[in-house]
């Protein structure tokens, strides 16, 4: 891959120092996940996603703002926001829980809802970069998911399908019989 994957990785590398400087949790989550977990980068991406926790976004808006980023919210923006820098976009997916644990993205008309599987401590590297991702078998699952936009898909199935290679090996074998 050649130097936007390196510009986001270095980016990715930055914001995860800082966030976790502030003690600001934050998890990756689309297509750098799956690169992550497969210790490769497996295609072309055209931002950052990183899922934070709401209560924290002041701070994070805030040390972002130090370290250059700019704030570019979008009237589009459910359920989370962007910040650019030097070319490398990093969108922000909002998490919340509710009075029953329940962890959600607030979206205007509906909860995108998050299991605690998904949001656990697994830290992965890649070329140099360590982050916290979510979890191998949540990704595979929101992967899975149909899409309507035909760009969109095309990335989540070919996500999909790396991550199925990832999980076939974990998965044991059917007894013979």
């Amino acid at each position: 891959m050649g130097s936007a994957a390196d510009e986001q990785l270095e980016a990715l590398d930055r914001v995860a120092r800082a966030l976790d400087e502030i003690g600001a949790d934050h998890w990756l989550y689309g297509g750098w996940a799956v690169d992550f977990h497969a210790g490769a980068v497996t295609r072309d991406h055209s931002d950052l996603d990183l899922a934070v926790w709401l209560d924290d976004l002041p701070r994070i808006a805030a040390r972002l703002g130090d370290e250059g980023w700019i704030h570019q919210p979008s009237p589009d923006d459910d359920g989370g926001t962007a910040f650019v820098r030097h070319g490398v976009r990093l969108e922000l997916a909002y998490l919340v829980r509710d009075d029953d644990g329940t962890i959600y993205t607030p979206h205007r008309e509906r909860r995108g809802r998050w299991s605690e599987e998904a949001l656990g401590a697994d830290v992965r590297e890649l070329n140099g970069v360590r982050v916290r991702v979510v979890g191998l078998m949540p990704l595979s699952r929101s992967k899975a998911s149909a899409r309507d936009d035909p760009l969109e898909a095309a990335k989540d199935n070919a996500d999909a399908q790396t991550l199925a290679r990832l999980i076939a090996p974990q998965t044991p074998a059917e007894p013979a019989g």
